[in-house]
């Protein structure tokens, strides 16, 4: 299953790609993200940060079945951390104007939130880290990193600033564990319970995964609980 997923091949023209579901789903996706953050007479370089989509954590669950334990982490201020590329000026923020230098404006060195490139920004510099240090991006899903190690594998789903990760060595959850908090601010959230949606119990026979929170909550808004 998960070799599957890895080797799938992309459509190589635009009629194989419309014969498939989940790629018309991703283009107009893409389509829709590129409209938002786009403006007219505004020339923006890339903007689009790729994103895990609820199928492949799904199945990144289910492989990660077979290992021993799930964990999640956190980034803090992640979109704080990369530098960017292209060359941004903004104006200064009413109440913090520089009574000698009203008229100016600042140069942006580091990526703000509500910045258009602060998405793609963040992806590449934490894909960069992944990289340097032995893993290997996916080939269709851009958001999973594998890092194969003695027999051993260790995977690594990101959704923007969140991460869970999971390896049939313990040893490798602590490494990795090490290395990001090393590289950036992490807060350490545990075993993977719940995540975009999805409440999620590890067992020793297996992962299960629900939506008993979601459920409740879509009863409770359109009034059909008990009372």
């Amino acid at each position: 299953m998960f070799a599957c997923f890895l080797s799938q091949e992309e459509p190589k023209r635009v009629h194989q790609a419309l014969k498939d579901p989940s790629w018309i789903k991703a283009m107009q996706e893409e389509l829709f993200q590129f409209k938002m953050q786009k403006e007219e007479r505004i020339d923006y370089e890339e903007v689009f940060a790729p994103v895990a989509r609820i199928e492949a954590i799904r199945l990144f669950l289910a492989y990660a079945s077979f290992m021993v334990v799930v964990y999640q982490m956190d980034v803090k201020s992640a979109f704080l951390y990369e530098t960017i590329e292209e060359e941004i000026y903004v104006c200064q923020p009413p109440g913090f104007e520089d009574p000698d230098y009203p008229d100016k404006v600042y140069k942006v060195v580091k990526a703000l939130y509500g910045l258009h490139q602060a998405p793609r920004a963040w992806y590449e510099t934490l894909a960069n880290c992944f990289l340097e240090n032995g893993f290997q991006r996916g080939k269709i899903d851009q958001t999973l990193f594998i890092k194969g190690q003695k027999g051993d594998i260790l995977l690594v789903q990101i959704y923007v600033d969140d991460i869970i990760f999971g390896s049939t060595n313990k040893d490798l959850c602590k490494a990795f564990e090490k290395l990001m908090k090393d590289k950036f601010q992490m807060s350490s959230m545990g075993e993977l319970t719940f995540f975009l949606g999805l409440q999620v119990k590890q067992k020793k026979d297996g992962i299960f995964i629900s939506q008993d929170k979601y459920v409740a909550e879509i009863l409770r808004k359109f009034g059909l609980t008990n009372r």
